[in-house]
């Protein structure tokens, strides 16, 4: 059992974490409970824009998609599991078809109709579209953690938001007041 809820917290690769689908990445935790741990990860940037995602949906909408303010932003690879789905990390909350609320502040929303609400501009004010997700069976994130492999903290939704992809990695370490670029990838013995 968790003695400790790491949802709306980030999990911050520590340098030496070696697996390629979590070098160098931050994980926005969206649970966390005693059946194991589900993220975003919000530093991976692909060569995807919402605009193409948007435009691969069968809609009539074509003249709000030229109008939509979100139409270059990337679209993240949000962890190796189940890349052709799509989750939408988003504030406030709203009112959606299949959403999972984090906290009073923040939802994660896998369902169509949050995608037709942003080509219409009228989805939620802040939004990150991500392709896949990271997942910890029960435990498994726990004994990562416990091995060093990340760091943890609460979460600043502006990292998230508002910093470029390739600041997010050390803008999240800042939080805990730690300079990534400092740590040793090797472990030393007394």
């Amino acid at each position: 059992m968790n003695t400790t809820d790491l949802t709306g917290h980030f999990i911050i690769a520590m340098p030496g974490l070696l697996d390629e689908n979590f070098d160098h990445t931050v994980t926005y935790i969206c649970e966390h409970d005693e059946n194991g741990t589900f993220g975003i990860t919000i530093n991976r940037e692909t060569d995807i824009t919402v605009d193409e995602i948007i435009s691969q949906m069968e809609t009539d909408k074509k003249e709000a998609l030229e109008q939509n303010t979100a139409k270059s932003q990337s679209v993240y690879l949000g962890g190796p599991v189940q890349q052709g789905r799509g989750f939408i990390l988003h504030k406030p909350l709203g009112n959606w078809s299949s959403t999972l609320k984090i906290n009073d502040r923040m939802a994660l929303t896998t369902s169509r109709d949050i995608l037709e609400a942003i080509a219409r501009n009228e989805g939620p004010k802040q939004a990150m579209i991500a392709l896949g997700y990271a997942g910890w069976g029960a435990g498994q994130l726990e004994q990562e953690l416990a091995s060093n492999t990340w760091l943890n903290c609460p979460a600043e939704e502006q990292i998230i938001f508002n910093t470029p992809a390739s600041k997010r990695w050390q803008a999240a370490a800042d939080l805990l007041g730690i300079n990534l670029q400092l740590l040793s990838n090797e472990s030393g013995h007394a």
